[in-house]
This record gives structure tokens, C-alpha cells and sequence, in this order.
């Protein structure tokens, strides 16, 4: 309801649905339901884009709310399960890392593991800083994650350089698996269903 209500009332020249969709994510994780910033509707929204606008124009001309809130709720529910199924991966990822590097002599690689689990990219001086170990242990480390094909570098850089784990970043960007419930749909979509 707050995220129909800002996009009615469309305060700014440009931004108003970026800021709009944002405003879920925050509002939820600020009232303690989601931990993390980690419902992403927009790219729902895209894939629906006819019905999220019809929803809308039907929450205006004829207070279809029970139409909306039922599309809003499926989004969320379609999202939820693309989250899942990327963490999964993403853990099932980090256990197989977790395994070729256990019971090593160096604890540094499975930490570097563990901070690539929070994010993708790690530089050799702010994980030295993170990790209170020294350069040299870290670099030991990266280069043994780039053996395994685990990390790579991100451009050519000699100084300030940075480090990806792409099998990761390649997860996190893929498009979204939206798959449509088509058993319940939406009052105000009667005529047509939902298209992902």
C-alpha cells in the first residue's frame, strides 16, 4: 500500500519508481522482517510491467486493493523463492570451497572462503585489515583461490588490485527465475495471465 501510494503521489521528476521499489525493501527490513536488504521487486515488476501498471490504474479508478495486494504478495512470494534458490547455490558453492580447503595447513584460505560468502570481490589490503594477518598470508591465499579457479583478478591493476569470485558473481546476476503461480491470479488480470 505505501509503495502505491508513493508512486500516486510521484514526488520527484525522475527516480520515482527506483526510489519507490527501494522503499519496500527498507521499510521491511526497518519493521524487522527481513534481516537483510535481500527482496529485490524490481526485477518482478519488469517482468510484469502491463500488470504492474494496470494494478496501479486499478487501484485508482476503481480501489481494486484486493487486486493489488494479491499481485504485490505474489511478487514477493516469486522473489522469496529466487532468493532461496540463489542462496542455496551460493552455499552449496561455499561448502565445496569450504571441503577442498579444510584440515590445510593455512587457516587464510577458508577464511577468504568465508568473506567471499558475504561479498564477491575482496582486496589483498582490506582483507589484511579484516583478517589482522599479514599481507604476505593473504596474497598466500589469494593465489592459492586462484589455482582453484575460485578467485580472479578484475583488471590489470598492480597496485590497489581486486579480486572476484565470478562462479558467485555469475549467481547473483543472472537474470530472475520468475515462475508465475498461475492459480491464483490477480482480480484486476482476469482478462489475461500474468507474463514472466
Amino acid at each position: 500500500m505505501m509503495h502505491y501510494q508513493f508512486e500516486a503521489i510521484h514526488p520527484f521528476l525522475d527516480g520515482n519508481g527506483r526510489v519507490g521499489r527501494l522503499l519496500i525493501t527498507l521499510c521491511l527490513c526497518a519493521r524487522g522482517v527481513l534481516p537483510e536488504p535481500l527482496l529485490y521487486l524490481s526485477a518482478f515488476f519488469e517482468a510484469t510491467r502491463r500488470d504492474y501498471y494496470d494494478g496501479l490504474r486499478q487501484v485508482a479508478e476503481s480501489s481494486d486493493w484486493s487486486g493489488w495486494l494479491e499481485y504485490f504478495f505474489n511478487g514477493v512470494a516469486r522473489q522469496s523463492e529466487d532468493a532461496i534458490s540463489r542462496a542455496g547455490r551460493i552455499d552449496r558453492l561455499l561448502s565445496q570451497w569450504r571441503t577442498w580447503f579444510s584440515g590445510g595447513g593455512s587457516k587464510v584460505p577458508a577464511q577468504l572462503i568465508e568473506l567471499l560468502g558475504a561479498n564477491p570481490f575482496l582486496t589483498p589490503r582490506e582483507t589484511e585489515r579484516c583478517l589482522r594477518v599479514s599481507y604476505n598470508a593473504v596474497m598466500r591465499g589469494i593465489t592459492l583461490l586462484e589455482s582453484r579457479g575460485i578467485l580472479s583478478q578484475v583488471g590489470e591493476a598492480k597496485r590497489g588490485r581486486v579480486f572476484c569470485a565470478r562462479s558467485i558473481l555469475d549467481i547473483l546476476e543472472e537474470p530472475a527465475q520468475l515462475i508465475p503461480d498461475e492459480t491464483r491470479a490477480p482480480s484486476h488480470r482476469k482478462h489475461r495471465p500474468m507474463r514472466a
